[in-house]
């Protein structure tokens, strides 16, 4: 083989080493493109993931305060709308009242002296029973202080009377009955409580006093 081959195949076997080499960088340069573009698109789809999670936070907790406020709406309109049939029930049977008490009346005073008056006496009774068995099944009963100690929140004292038998504030005797709609108190009762007999003993000598 002469020089010139020889020449021409070192020239050759050049440019395929360096092509080679070129070839090597390329590749080690895309990928290492790749791998950049490939971590720059992960760090984007976390951002989007957390930005997401952001998002759904932020709709739970609107949607659990709107919940709850519904919640409360709806428990302050039911409160609202049971407190407004209760005042109408109350203010329906309070008109009843005094019916009944103008029955009971009827009955402590009248006394049946014959058949017929008798007959009359136990058809109006049968009209009372009625109402109070209705006033029963609507929730009402009738307060038995007698014998109790005076409360205000249940009693109304419009006389006292002086006693050594009963310690003081008690309730001997009621004037005009009071009654209960379920555990609430419908009408107060009236009712004359018993007063240390000292006490009222001074209070007369001082009325005396002052109207000598």
């Amino acid at each position: 083989m002469n020089s010139d081959s020889l020449q021409n195949s070192n020239i050759s076997n050049s440019d395929v080493d360096e092509q080679a080499t070129t070839e090597t960088t390329v590749n080690i340069d895309d990928s290492a493109g790749a791998t950049q573009a490939t971590a720059q698109s992960n760090a984007g789809t976390s951002e989007q993931i957390e930005a997401l999670k952001a998002q759904l936070d932020d709709r739970s907790t609107q949607y659990m305060r709107i919940a709850a406020d519904f919640e409360n709406y709806r428990k302050r309109t039911l409160k609202e709308k049971e407190d407004s049939e209760i005042q109408v029930k109350r203010n329906t049977i309070t008109e009843l009242l005094p019916i009944v008490d103008n029955f009971e009346r009827a009955r402590a005073q009248i006394k049946p002296q014959n058949d017929g008056e008798m007959a009359i006496h136990k058809s109006y009774q049968g009209v009372y029973k009625q109402l109070v068995d209705s006033l029963k099944r609507l929730g009402v009963s009738p307060m038995r202080p007698e014998g109790q100690q005076f409360d205000p929140k249940e009693h109304e004292a419009v006389m006292r009377e002086p006693t050594d038998e009963y310690p003081e504030g008690t309730v001997l005797e009621e004037l005009v009955r009071g009654y209960f709609l379920g555990d609430r108190v419908l009408r107060h009762a009236m009712v004359k409580v018993a007063a240390p007999q000292e006490d009222m003993s001074s209070e007369e000598n001082q009325l005396g006093e002052a109207s000598a």
